[in-house]
Protein backbone atom coordinates (compact mmCIF):
# COMPACT_ATOMS: atom_id res chain seq x y z
CA UNK A 1 0.00 0.00 0.00
CA UNK A 2 1.01 3.39 -0.74
CA UNK A 3 0.56 6.57 1.30
CA UNK A 4 0.40 9.66 -1.11
CA UNK A 5 0.82 12.93 1.11
CA UNK A 6 3.19 15.44 1.22
CA UNK A 7 6.35 15.37 3.38
CA UNK A 8 5.77 16.70 7.36
CA UNK A 9 8.31 19.24 8.50
CA UNK A 10 10.91 17.74 10.54
CA UNK A 11 10.65 16.90 14.21
CA UNK A 12 12.75 19.40 16.05
CA UNK A 13 14.73 17.27 18.66
CA UNK A 14 15.50 18.36 22.42
CA UNK A 15 18.21 17.29 25.12
CA UNK A 16 15.36 17.92 28.08
CA UNK A 17 14.68 13.87 27.82
CA UNK A 18 17.51 11.13 28.30
CA UNK A 19 16.64 8.25 26.63
CA UNK A 20 17.03 5.98 29.48
CA UNK A 21 13.89 7.22 30.65
CA UNK A 22 11.56 5.69 28.00
CA UNK A 23 10.55 2.47 28.41
CA UNK A 24 11.70 1.13 24.87
CA UNK A 25 15.32 2.44 25.53
CA UNK A 26 18.45 1.67 27.01
CA UNK A 27 21.26 3.76 26.08
CA UNK A 28 24.41 2.97 27.87
CA UNK A 29 27.55 4.83 28.48
CA UNK A 30 28.34 8.17 26.87
CA UNK A 31 25.26 10.99 27.44
CA UNK A 32 26.22 12.90 23.94
CA UNK A 33 23.45 11.83 21.96
CA UNK A 34 24.27 13.74 19.10
CA UNK A 35 20.77 15.56 18.53
CA UNK A 36 21.79 18.79 17.26
CA UNK A 37 23.66 16.65 14.59
CA UNK A 38 21.13 14.16 13.88
CA UNK A 39 18.25 17.18 13.41
CA UNK A 40 20.67 18.41 10.98
CA UNK A 41 20.85 15.60 9.18
CA UNK A 42 17.70 15.01 8.71
CA UNK A 43 16.98 18.64 7.57
CA UNK A 44 19.86 17.74 5.17
CA UNK A 45 17.24 15.33 3.44
CA UNK A 46 16.80 11.94 5.29
CA UNK A 47 13.83 13.04 7.51
CA UNK A 48 12.53 13.36 3.29
CA UNK A 49 14.05 10.87 2.24
CA UNK A 50 13.28 7.74 5.12
CA UNK A 51 9.40 9.83 4.80
CA UNK A 52 9.07 9.04 1.07
CA UNK A 53 10.53 5.01 1.82
CA UNK A 54 7.74 4.49 4.57
CA UNK A 55 5.05 6.12 2.45
CA UNK A 56 6.16 3.71 -0.21
CA UNK A 57 5.41 0.52 1.67
CA UNK A 58 3.06 1.77 5.24
CA UNK A 59 -0.50 0.04 5.90
CA UNK A 60 -1.41 3.58 7.45
CA UNK A 61 -4.41 5.04 5.70
CA UNK A 62 -4.87 8.57 4.54
CA UNK A 63 -7.66 9.00 7.43
CA UNK A 64 -5.32 7.56 9.96
CA UNK A 65 -2.37 9.95 8.55
CA UNK A 66 -4.84 13.28 9.23
CA UNK A 67 -5.39 12.27 12.73
CA UNK A 68 -1.78 11.67 13.46
CA UNK A 69 -1.27 15.50 12.20
CA UNK A 70 -4.41 16.51 13.70
CA UNK A 71 -2.70 15.21 17.03
CA UNK A 72 0.75 16.96 15.93
CA UNK A 73 2.19 13.34 17.13
CA UNK A 74 5.19 13.94 14.80
CA UNK A 75 6.33 16.51 17.19
CA UNK A 76 6.88 14.11 20.26
CA UNK A 77 9.33 12.11 17.99
CA UNK A 78 12.97 11.12 19.17
CA UNK A 79 16.02 10.27 17.78
CA UNK A 80 19.46 9.92 19.57
CA UNK A 81 22.89 8.61 18.61
CA UNK A 82 23.76 5.57 21.12
CA UNK A 83 27.97 5.48 20.77
CA UNK A 84 28.07 2.37 22.41
CA UNK A 85 25.58 0.37 20.42
CA UNK A 86 27.38 2.45 17.71
CA UNK A 87 22.97 3.16 16.18
CA UNK A 88 20.06 5.88 15.84
CA UNK A 89 18.07 5.39 18.56
CA UNK A 90 14.36 6.45 18.69
CA UNK A 91 11.13 6.78 20.82
CA UNK A 92 8.15 7.17 18.73
CA UNK A 93 5.07 8.64 19.59
CA UNK A 94 2.14 6.43 19.87
CA UNK A 95 -2.30 6.85 21.40
CA UNK A 96 -2.40 5.72 24.88
CA UNK A 97 -4.17 2.32 25.82
CA UNK A 98 -7.46 5.05 27.21
CA UNK A 99 -8.02 6.70 23.82
CA UNK A 100 -11.75 6.23 24.42
CA UNK A 101 -11.93 7.69 27.67
CA UNK A 102 -9.50 10.81 26.91
CA UNK A 103 -11.70 11.08 23.75
CA UNK A 104 -8.24 12.45 21.75
CA UNK A 105 -9.83 12.77 18.36
CA UNK A 106 -13.32 11.77 16.88
CA UNK A 107 -12.34 9.61 14.13
CA UNK A 108 -10.40 7.23 16.79
CA UNK A 109 -13.25 4.81 17.02
CA UNK A 110 -11.83 1.54 17.08
CA UNK A 111 -8.44 -0.43 18.53
CA UNK A 112 -7.49 -0.94 14.45
CA UNK A 113 -6.68 2.59 13.77
CA UNK A 114 -4.79 2.78 17.35
CA UNK A 115 -2.69 -0.04 16.38
CA UNK A 116 -2.70 0.90 13.03
CA UNK A 117 -1.17 4.23 13.80
CA UNK A 118 0.81 2.99 16.94
CA UNK A 119 2.41 0.86 14.22
CA UNK A 120 3.28 2.81 11.47
CA UNK A 121 4.74 5.76 13.55
CA UNK A 122 7.11 2.86 14.75
CA UNK A 123 7.88 1.82 11.69
CA UNK A 124 8.49 5.36 10.32
CA UNK A 125 10.80 5.68 13.43
CA UNK A 126 12.84 2.64 12.36
CA UNK A 127 13.44 3.42 8.96
CA UNK A 128 14.58 7.03 9.54
CA UNK A 129 16.94 5.07 11.83
CA UNK A 130 17.77 3.21 9.22
CA UNK A 131 18.32 5.89 6.79
CA UNK A 132 20.26 8.00 8.80
CA UNK A 133 22.96 5.30 9.84
CA UNK A 134 22.85 3.96 6.19
CA UNK A 135 23.19 6.99 4.15
CA UNK A 136 23.78 9.95 6.41
CA UNK A 137 26.25 9.30 9.26
CA UNK A 138 30.11 9.54 8.68
CA UNK A 139 30.98 9.61 12.36
CA UNK A 140 31.99 6.41 13.75
CA UNK A 141 31.21 5.19 17.29
CA UNK A 142 33.26 6.78 19.78
CA UNK A 143 33.58 3.60 22.14
CA UNK A 144 36.13 1.98 22.77
CA UNK A 145 35.83 -1.85 24.08
CA UNK A 146 37.73 -3.48 27.12
CA UNK A 147 41.07 -4.56 26.60
CA UNK A 148 40.07 -8.21 28.62
CA UNK A 149 36.66 -8.76 26.98
CA UNK A 150 36.73 -12.76 26.86
CA UNK A 151 36.53 -14.31 23.32
CA UNK A 152 33.18 -16.18 22.25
Amino acid sequence: MTLSVETPPVPELEDTVDPNEYEDADVVGDTDYRRADLEELLRDGAWADAFEQWCAETDVTADEWAIVLDLEMLSHFDFFWDDFADRVGYHAPGLPEDWKERELHSEITSWKTVSSINAGLTELGQTVCEVLKDDYITWESEYEAPDDLPDF
